[in-house]
Formats: structure tokens, sequence, C-alpha cells
């Protein structure tokens, strides 16, 4: 008999809590599910922050890296290791109903815990890692590795009793690419909690006074960008974007709000002759996102990463703004024919629709966005699929999962 509270293991293989990415999912799963009653604990990395009274386990430190670093790196075995035998140790002591592990390392060192704990094992997939590895420069597609990596990759993604994929370009890929029944995969998107990301958060005068004390002029128009900062994040090619821009208009200004490496953007901005025109924050907590965001006029996601999901675009659009991305199908996905899109890697365009994104007329397409986020992409919603998908794999062992639902 399943029990109506699930004790559910996450398993992240990242340093959670931070304010990006990955562990925006993994956060706002948990207290959807939690609201839903389950009970959720989270098996990460020593390192990272609490998040809204989450249960954690935490492995122990490497004396060798004990600070936390953003993304791949070489240290991620150990990390690893450590973290296999954490998740061994608190699945035999607290024999969860489900363990949901997160990335492809966490659904790897989840597999012996599965095994012995007999818990069904669901692996929240949100990209290929192979293709990570090469947008990182970890791997090249000619290289003597690629191959053998893209084998391990297969096997990993075949070993769950299900699959999550957040988005259909994620499922054709694990199907085509790699193998995977189709029928134990489900499609649960990024998803947003828009009583938090709304449009209101600050009054006029709170607009004006935040803006003053970023240094940005009042009668600026306003492009937010809130994310990790990285070259496959598209963040040279937002900035060389922002020059041939500012040769024609000088109305607008750049918020580019993330790290790691803002120093060496911000002196990037002041090299080619836009520092007065781009504010860089460092940064953000993720709880203060939304005041910082609500001083946009328009929004861009310029990531060139074909592989990943785009998840802070569902923030733009709770947050109703017009919003730019590279023209790629999982942004389409994800913003339909409300988004502004540039011709992937190409500056020239990538400037003409942000100047097209800040004009006033472009104001209807940022409510469109906000309403198609309420419509389509809740938590509420997400997580009733989830407990769906956790139910057919504790009643049938290996998942067979319903069709996703047809999106407008």
């Amino acid at each position: 008999m399943i029990p109506d509270s699930l004790k559910i293991m996450m398993v992240a293989p990242t340093s959670f809590f931070s304010s990006y990415g990955c562990h925006v999912r993994i956060a706002e799963e948990a207290d959807a599910l939690r609201s839903l009653g389950h009970q959720v604990t989270v098996v990460t990395y020593h390192n990272g922050g609490a998040w809204n009274g989450l249960p954690i386990q935490r492995t122990p430190a490497i004396p060798w890296r004990t600070n936390y670093e953003v993304g791949s790196s070489r240290h991620k075995l150990a990390f690893d290791l450590l973290l296999g035998a954490k998740v061994l140790e608190v699945a035999l002591r607290e024999r969860p109903h489900i363990i949901h592990a997160h990335l492809h390392e966490g659904a790897l060192v989840s597999f012996p815990a599965h095994l012995l704990s007999r818990a069904p094992l669901v692996f929240d997939f949100q990209g290929s890692l192979t293709g990570e590895m090469v947008d990182h420069h970890f791997l090249k597609k000619d290289g003597w590795f690629y191959q053998p990596a893209l084998r391990v990759e297969r096997m990993i993604n075949n070993l769950p009793d299900a699959v999550i994929a957040s988005s259909q370009r994620g499922v054709r890929l694990l199907r085509d690419n790699f193998g995977c029944n189709r029928e134990r995969v489900l499609v649960v998107p990024d998803c947003v909690n828009a009583h938090i990301f709304r449009p209101d958060t600050l009054s006029a005068d709170e607009k004006r006074a935040l803006k003053a004390q970023l240094g940005i002029p009042d009668n600026r128009k306003v492009v937010v960008y809130l994310g990790l900062l990285a070259e496959y994040q598209g963040t040279g090619l937002l900035l060389q974007a922002a020059r041939e821009l500012l040769r024609t208009r000088t109305d607008v200004h750049f918020l580019i709000m993330g790290y790691p490496g803002a120093e060496v953007y911000r002196a990037q901005a002041e090299q080619i002759g836009i520092g007065a025109h781009t504010t860089f924050t460092g940064r953000i907590p993720y709880a203060h996102a939304p005041r910082y965001l609500a001083l946009g006029d328009a929004a861009v996601a310029p990531k060139v990463s074909a592989s990943e999901g785009i998840g802070k675009v569902l923030n733009y659009m709770a947050m109703g703004l017009p919003t730019v991305t590279f023209d790629t199908e999982v942004s389409r996905e994800y913003l339909s024919h409300w988004g502004i899109y540039a011709r992937t890697g190409d500056v020239g365009d990538l400037a003409r629709a942000l100047s097209l994104a800040v004009d006033e007329r472009s104001r209807p397409r940022g409510n469109a966005l906000r309403e198609h986020a309420l419509k389509h992409y809740t938590w509420e919603w997400a997580s009733k699929r989830i407990v769906d998908l956790y139910q057919t794999c504790l009643q049938s062992g290996r998942a067979v999962v319903p069709l996703p639902r047809p999106r407008a």
C-alpha cells in the first residue's frame, strides 16, 4: 500500500543551495512536493546554503577543496564518491519511498542505494552530460574521450526506473540519442512561483530608489539578466550586442546580475566602451531576485548551449518582461510566439532583438508571457505530475507514464 505522505530523498550533486540554475529547480520542486504533504530530504555536497527549512544531509569536506566552485571541476570525482557514500547511508537509515536524483552524477551515485534499499530511482534529466562537457570545454567532439563519454551517458540514462525531462527536446534527445524508452520519460518543465515573481513587486518610488542605489539613470530603459556569467551562457555575446545597440541609441542600460567573473566582465565592458551603460551586481540572493528583476523593461537570456535548460526565462515571464533569447527549440518551447528571438550567436541580430524588446510596443508581449506562465508553468501542476510518476513507480516497478498534455 502506498502511503499518503511519501518520504523522498533528493540527491543533488552540487553545493546546494546557491542562487542559480539547477539549484532553483531542486528547491522549488522540493517546496512544491512538501506543500502536498510529502517529506523531502536533500543529500548534497559539503558546502551550500540553507533553503526554506528544507532538511539537508551533507557529505564531509575533502581537505584539498573546501571552497565552493561553480560548474564543472576535476575535483567533482572526489565530491561524488563522498556523495554516493552519503546517499547509501541515508537511504539505509531513513528508508525513503523514492530516490529522486538530479543530474547524471546524482543518478549514477544513487544507483547502489536504489538496489540495496529497493526504492524506485527517478532521474531528473536537465540536459546532456556530454553536451555540457563540450560547452564547458572539457570534451571535444572529435577527441578521444567523446565516444566513451557518450556510452557512459547512455548507460546512466537507462539506469533509473523513470526519467523526468525538462523539455520536449530532452525527451527526443533521450529517445533518439540514448535509446531510452519513451514510455519511461515524463516531461516536467521548469516552472515558476508566480506569487513571488510578479510585476508589482516594487512601487514606482521603490524602483527609482533602487535604480539610484545601483547608479542607473532614471531615464534609461533597463535590460536585465540574472544567472551565471560564462561564455556558454552568452555573457560575452551580450556585451558585444550591447555595444552594437548603444551605437544607435543611448537610452538603454544593462543590469547584469550573477557570478562568477563579474569583475572580469565589468572590465570587458569598460574596455569596449559601454561601462557607463552597464551595472554588474555580482551574486544576487534568490530571495531578492524579484526586486531586481522589477527594474527591467526587458530581459535577456543569451544562452548558446542547445543541450541545457533555460529556466531563468520563467522568472522573466512571471515578471511580465518582454524576453530576448537566441532562437533555440527550448526557448520557443517556453516563450512560444511571444518571445523575441535572435539568430544563435549573431551579435548584430541580438542587438536588433534587444532594441525591439525595450520598445513600448513590446509591453503586451510581457503581459502575454506572464499569462502564459500562470497557465502552463506552475509548480502546483508540476508537483502533482511528479507525484503521479512516483506512485506509478511504486505500484509497478519500472514506470510507464502518460504522454504529456498538449500546451498552447
